[in-house]
């Protein structure tokens, strides 16, 4: 059994093979080549562009792959939906698709768009916006620097944004948000009918969402005394009740306890001073419930 698996080219392919690096999976670009190396025999990766591998996958070309759910609905796929998984080029976070203009447009919502020309590379999406707020309005496909069109090639843009910070240095405003988005696993409809593949993809599933988990966690651990217990535990946070272990020396225990890195800095020394001992921090790569 071999999976074939789409992994997104272009603006979310280095964040994605970090995150399947992180769930155990490693994956080689080679120069100019379009099939990168991944160290498990029963997987064959593919360098696809976002905007095209819910096609590829809908069409069997592709067992599972990788996208945003902008691009599964700009290409109406039908796919499987196998979990979300939220991150974007710059962050853990969703991405949105937002109605922008210059700064002193006087366009202040989607309704102001009438007989107006709006450039994007989201055409399909725009449209089905445009016509359920009832909007007729010229949309035209943008090959890029899209944010560089409003006032002269277009009085409005449709435009991708994680922090906005694009868009503002281009001088311009955001109207309304027309569609938010995270990237996805998805599944061609007989891949998912077929024991193995889905066996396989429900693995990567897993992995993927316990190295999604372990996102901005650490795990720390930490030896006391027993009598020095109570007031060690109360510095932890509530919800975060370590694993205590029994030492050779029964009148210590080991704790083990994951946190959220930002924490770590400011309990840290309220550790030690409880009588923690032999406080030692560590990376997490996956958290698997």
């Amino acid at each position: 059994m071999i999976l074939k698996l789409g992994i997104p080219k272009g603006s979310l392919e280095t964040a994605t093979i970090e995150l399947f690096r992180r769930a155990g999976y490693n994956i080689a670009i080679r120069d100019r080549s379009y099939f990168p190396a991944i160290d498990d025999p029963e997987i064959e990766c593919m360098l696809i562009r976002a905007q095209e591998m819910a096609r590829y996958v809908e069409n069997g070309v592709l067992d599972a792959g990788l996208t945003g759910i902008d691009w599964i609905e700009e290409n109406q796929a039908d796919v499987v939906s196998v979990v979300d998984l939220i991150y974007s080029r710059q962050s853990f976070g969703k991405v949105k698709w937002v109605l922008a203009v210059p700064e002193n447009s006087p366009i202040q919502s989607v309704k102001d768009l009438e007989g107006k020309t709006i450039a994007t590379e989201l055409v399909g999406a725009t449209k089905q916006y445009l016509a359920k707020n009832q909007v007729n309005a010229k949309v035209e496909f943008s090959w890029g620097a899209t944010e560089v069109k409003p006032p002269i090639l277009a009085d409005a843009i449709v435009e991708v944004t994680e922090t906005g910070s694009s868009l503002r240095a281009n001088k311009l405003r955001i109207v309304e948000t027309v569609l938010e988005s995270n990237t996805q696993l998805i599944a061609n409809k007989t891949a998912v009918t077929d024991p193995l593949k889905w066996k396989k993809i429900q693995d990567l599933k897993m992995l993927l969402e316990g190295a999604m988990e372990a996102v901005g966690k650490v795990g720390l651990m930490l030896n006391v005394n027993r009598e020095q217990l109570p007031a060690v535990l109360e510095v932890l946070p509530a919800l975060r009740r370590p694993t205590i272990s029994p030492l050779s020396d029964e009148n210590w225990v080991a704790l083990n306890v994951i946190l959220e890195e930002s924490l770590v800095r400011n309990i840290t020394p309220k550790l030690k001073q409880a009588g923690a001992e032999g406080i030692v921090e560590s990376p997490l790569n996956k958290i698997v419930p």
